[in-house]
């Protein structure tokens, strides 16, 4: 059979679109218009008019609102099926459009749209929407995007703000609150293996729900993840971009916090949000149940004392890679007199003052680990393997986000929600003029880093970071300074030539080049995820693990906020077992997809995944 050819995508550019557009014009009437079409056609059950609302190269991206997963449609034709097949099953009603929040949106100069939300209900939820409508040469307005994605449950809403407990609280609060960390009453709704940001993120979201989960986290302190890491570690996001649910960072904070910093705040967030937390505890089997529920979940704690949990709903929050390192096989290491060390084993530069050490890797941990050595004197060499995409924070962080993470930006909320409206194949067309564009605000430390031999890339197909991000977890480095320090040759650089293996001495490259150290630290990433996944599971449901991390062939990420088993051929096998990885601000949004789809399974409204 032969493979089915990707289809040619381009950006609605006004030249494509044949139009011209008066920059004057009424957005809101122009939008409600359409949005009048768009709810008559739904609830009259055209679904060809709904189509036909849509431009042919059209995309509709929905989590979780009319499907229970997560699909991105291309095409008016695909969008039309989807229509016809779900929206008899959702009944998709009340749509109301928010005219507030409707603009005209002029991302360049060739490419002009109006952006609006609306509301709207189906059976079992209240949902939101973003449409993007684009000229046509006949003067008339058509979507090329429509976002769809689950708010809440009817009937199940979160209990916060108005909703939050109103009774005077005369118990004994230290007592009660130790016996529900303890589980002494009850069996936990749901067990989360993993206490950094997204193990607490959906912890938090689950209570918020009314479902009581237990977080399970190995190291001694919750933040521990972050404080243990090496000592120059900062985050390499925004502030405005990481906030947690319920609980945004102090507007006193710094703009990148330092990694003890944010240790420190999950902490706070875990004892503040009262999650259900045991720390230096080991989650050692997860086993299918035995009594009733779908899964039995064996745990150990420092003391030896073990408790075994019967629940329908594990969610593995292990970050990426679940933190085994992934170290290359580089030949005759047992013969190299120094000390070797994963990134993830390095502590701080002062550990090895006075010697000389050579950093595996050009991506983000190899930078920040190259820098600070140099900071403390510390002669160091950078060896790499393979190209970087390279971009300045400070320029490419407000062009990658859109402005939608900033001080004075739109509410967290609001900018996830357009964050997510861009479907990820579409995302990467815009991004191939954004990396052209940083480029060249870049091109100064860019033609210094060439000067000296670094390898740089633009990313997927020119593209820049994103797609690498999406597809790898890395091969990028948000530039802080330390590309200054390798084009002033304070970091040294050895880019050509592949190893060949170790010496006594240092490294010895295919070349017949050498490079001697004393410390070689590898900062080469971390396994695949599922791997620590499957030291848990017994071996018969091995394969019914999909990949986590990657997009499919949608453009959606594999398994990150469904059940591990994805739309594999046995899924059924691991239904129940969640993934939950990524940055804080993924965290962010997707822990309320976890817990919805947790929610609706034990309330019994959770529907068949299309």
């Amino acid at each position: 059979m032969s493979a089915v050819a990707a289809p040619v995508r381009s950006l609605p550019t006004l030249q494509k679109l044949g139009s011209k557009v008066d920059r004057n014009l009424d957005a809101q009437a122009v939008a409600k218009e359409w949005f009048l079409a768009f709810a008559d056609a739904v609830n009259s059950r055209n679904y060809i008019t709904v189509a036909s609302l849509l431009v042919e190269d059209a995309f509709w991206r929905d989590m979780l609102a009319l499907t229970w997963d997560f699909h991105t449609y291309e095409g008016r034709d695909a969008i039309q099926q989807f229509v016809a097949d779900q929206f008899p099953k959702f009944e998709p009603s009340a749509f109301r459009i928010r005219n507030d929040l409707t603009r005209l949106h002029l991302p360049y100069d060739d490419i002009i749209c109006i952006q609006a939300f609306f509301d709207f209900e189906t059976t079992v939820g209240n949902a939101s929407g973003i449409f993007r409508l684009v000229p046509l040469a006949d003067g008339s307005w058509k979507a090329h995007t429509v976002f769809t994605n689950l708010e809440d449950l009817k009937g199940f809403p979160e209990k916060i703000g108005a909703l939050r407990d109103h009774e005077p609280y005369h118990k004994r609060w230290m007592e009660s609150r130790e016996r529900e960390r303890e589980f002494l009453d009850e069996e936990p709704g749901a067990v989360i293996i993993g206490g950094g940001q997204s193990g607490l993120t959906v912890a938090a979201r689950l209570k918020a729900l009314g479902i009581n989960a237990l977080v399970v986290e190995r190291n001694k302190r919750i933040g521990d993840n972050w404080r243990n890491r090496y000592a120059a570690l900062c985050v390499h996001d925004t502030v405005w971009y990481d906030h947690l649910p319920y609980m945004p960072f102090p507007s006193l904070w710094p703009v990148y916090p330092p990694a003890p910093k944010l240790g420190d705040w999950l902490e706070t967030y875990a004892h503040s949000l009262e999650l259900n937390v045991w720390t230096s505890s080991e989650v050692v089997s997860v086993e299918p149940g035995t009594q009733g529920k779908k899964w039995s979940v064996k745990v150990v704690r420092d003391d030896g004392r073990e408790r075994v949990f019967q629940v329908n709903h594990v969610v593995f929050a292990l970050g990426f890679g679940s933190g085994l390192p992934n170290i290359p096989n580089i030949p005759c290491q047992a013969k190299f007199k120094g000390q070797i060390l994963h990134s993830s084993q390095h502590k701080r530069a002062t550990d090895h003052l006075g010697k000389k050490v050579v950093v595996i890797g050009a991506c983000t941990s190899a930078h920040d680990i190259c820098a600070d050595y140099v900071d403390h004197g510390v002669d160091v060499t950078m060896v790499q393997r393979s190209s970087t995409y390279v971009m300045s924070a400070k320029e490419g962080i407000p062009r990658l986000t859109g402005r939608l993470y900033l001080e004075n930006g739109p509410p967290t909320d609001l900018a996830d929600r357009i964050n997510a409206s861009f479907p990820n194949f579409l995302l990467k067309l815009v991004h191939r003029r954004v990396a052209k564009d940083l480029a060249e605000v870049d091109r100064d430390i860019l033609d210094g880093l060439r000067k000296v031999g670094f390898k740089l890339n633009m990313g997927e197909d020119d593209s820049g970071p994103v797609q690498l991000i999406w597809q790898r977890g890395g091969g990028y480095y948000f530039d802080v300074g330390a590309s200054q320090k390798i084009i002033d040759g304070k970091i040294k650089l050895k880019s050509n030539g592949s190893i060949a293996r170790f010496t006594p001495d240092g490294l010895l490259f295919e070349d017949g080049s050498t490079v001697d150290a004393e410390v070689v630290i590898f900062a080469t990433g971390y396994a695949d995820g599922r791997t620590a996944y499957l030291r848990l599971l017994p071996n018969h449901l091995h394969d019914a693990v999909q990949p986590l991390w990657g997009l499919d062939d949608e453009g959606e990420l594999y398994t990150v906020a469904r059940e591990v088993g994805g739309r594999g051929p046995q899924a059924t096998k691991v239904a129940g077992l969640w993934a939950m990885l990524g940055n804080l601000a993924m965290c962010r949004f997707h822990s309320k997809h976890v817990a919805l789809q947790i929610k609706a399974y034990e309330e019994g409204v959770f529907g068949e995944r299309y």
